[in-house]
């Protein structure tokens, strides 16, 4: 099979990925209107699509464009799990003509995926730094 990276989603595409967030326990229960208003702040939205124009797997990011991008939401569709999509989604995201010269990536995962993302060097040594979250 063979996929193709875009950047802008079509509308079905929109209403194919608030669909997969539905699977997922970090996503689920959220509206299309807030997968839509999400996709318009983000710096960089990368999707992968069939031949079908089925979408596979997405990824996001957000950037500052120097200092700092936070990579977000890195989603394989169930069916393509194990199919090497999510490693092509982070190659596209890393090596992004717009990500280039920003100083460090960041994410968060469930634990694990941690071995995945070490393989781009990501690491959960983060020294004197805190993380913390407000809900």
């Amino acid at each position: 099979m063979r996929f193709t990276l875009v950047e802008e989603l079509t509308p079905a595409l929109e209403d194919s990925l608030w669909r997969l967030y539905q699977t997922e326990e970090w996503s689920k229960g959220c509206s299309l209107g807030d997968v839509q208003k999400m996709l318009s702040g983000n710096t960089l939205n990368l999707a992968l699509v069939d031949e079908e124009e089925i979408l596979a797997g997405y990824a996001r990011v957000l950037s500052d464009g120097a200092f700092t991008a936070f990579l977000m939401d890195a989603i394989v569709a169930p069916a393509w799990r194990g199919a090497g999509l999510g490693r092509r989604l982070m190659d596209a995201a890393l090596g992004h003509p717009e990500m280039r010269g920003v100083r460090q990536f960041q994410l968060y995962c469930a634990e694990e995926l941690v071995p995945f993302y070490e393989q781009w060097g990501f690491t959960a040594d983060l020294g004197d730094l805190c993380f913390m979250r407000r809900r």
